[in-house]
């Protein structure tokens, strides 16, 4: 579930895949892995207000002899002469532009709190993609909407999203952090959650770390969406 907590190896067994990359393409649910941490690789950014996330395309391999990755451009064609995930991604991207694809790609997001530690950012939908100048060099860029719960396609016909619910994150880092990576209520350290303290119907935001508390599965269900 958005929200769920989980360390590298719990996040390997969810999907059934070994994800040494940040980028993973698959026909059905794909996945992204990003990063808001300090020194973070790639310039990802999740837009709370709107639950639009800007995913950066990923670097040419260190393995390919390119001394610093980060001054050429993020390539599209692997040294085989075979699509890179950046470019999977990008025509899948633009077939949905084009009306080629009539649903977009469902994109499964994973963001890093801290090393091995992992949290589900929810599905998205990938509906824009384009190449982007950056200094001296271009750069993939990918946009995506976040789906609404329990949504299996994009033509499925669901409530609109709140746009307040996303949990920024600086908010997520910030809470983990406080609340010592266990639950605030038993001090279990697996199976956690990002819990609303006020919950989100009554009210509760998800803008501040004083409403947002890390949970374990069992406190979390027992609490539901009353107040407490």
């Amino acid at each position: 579930m958005p929200q769920d907590i989980l360390t590298y190896l719990e996040m390997c067994s969810v999907e059934g895949l070994s994800l040494q990359q940040g980028m993973n393409y698959r026909d059905d649910d794909s996945i992204f892995l990003m990063s808001r941490r300090i020194g973070a690789p790639y310039e990802d950014r999740l837009d709370p207000t709107t639950n639009v996330l800007t995913y950066e395309g990923h670097d040419i391999s260190r393995s390919a002899k390119i001394v610093e990755p980060k001054k050429v451009d993020q390539p599209s064609l692997t040294p085989f002469g075979t699509p890179t995930r950046n470019k999977k991604f990008y025509d899948a991207a633009k077939e949905y532009e084009n009306g080629i694809r009539t649903i977009p790609l469902r994109v499964r997001v994973y963001e890093k709190l801290r090393p091995g530690i992992w949290v589900f950012n929810g599905t998205f939908a990938l509906e824009r993609a384009w190449m982007q100048i950056c200094g001296d060099r271009k750069v993939f860029k990918f946009s995506l909407s976040l789906l609404p719960d329990n949504v299996k396609s994009a033509e499925s016909q669901a409530p609109e999203i709140d746009h307040t619910r996303m949990i920024p994150s600086a908010i997520k880092q910030s809470v983990y952090k406080r609340d010592r990576g266990q639950c605030v209520l038993c001090g279990v350290k697996d199976n956690l959650h990002f819990d609303h303290d006020l919950a989100f119907k009554h009210g509760g935001t998800s803008l501040l770390a004083e409403n947002i508390r890390l949970l374990c599965a069992r406190h979390n269900l027992r609490k539901g969406a009353r107040i407490e």
